[in-house]
């Protein structure tokens, strides 16, 4: 199972962390704006470190997938 869900009936289908309602454009809006990911994971203590990892991989795998 991925790190990344969408359902419609969690937050309107916004991608969020697997079991939270973090969304994931949270951690991508810490990181842009120059915060660190322990930051973030003071910020959202739901979401673990090796979850935060994981999305963050996930976004890299689907940016360098060659079509």
């Amino acid at each position: 199972m991925g790190v990344i869900v969408k359902d419609r009936d969690i937050l309107g289908g916004t991608p969020v962390f697997r079991g939270t309602r973090v969304p994931i454009q949270a951690l991508f809006d810490y990181l842009e704006g120059g915060e660190t990911l322990e930051e973030f994971l003071q910020g959202f203590p739901t979401v673990s470190r090796e979850a935060a990892i994981a999305a963050l991989e996930e976004a890299k795998h689907l940016l360098l997938a060659r079509p």
